[in-house]
């Protein structure tokens, strides 16, 4: 898994990113969204895009 383009918010209070998540030699990109504040912890932040993401895949990692 990668995120790209993480950019926060102020007026929404939420991370946007796109998470690329690699399965069967292709990638796959779901733009994601989560609602915080802009000093979350990364490893929440992180945890919270990875669920989000496999959330839209019609296919387990």
């Amino acid at each position: 898994m990668s995120i790209k383009n993480l950019r926060y918010s102020a007026k929404d209070q939420a991370f946007m990113a796109s998470v690329d998540i690699q399965r069967f030699g292709r990638v796959f990109r779901y733009p994601c969204t989560v609602h915080g504040p802009a000093n979350m912890e990364r490893s929440a932040l992180v945890r919270q895009l990875r669920h989000k993401a496999l959330q839209m895949s019609d296919t387990q990692v």
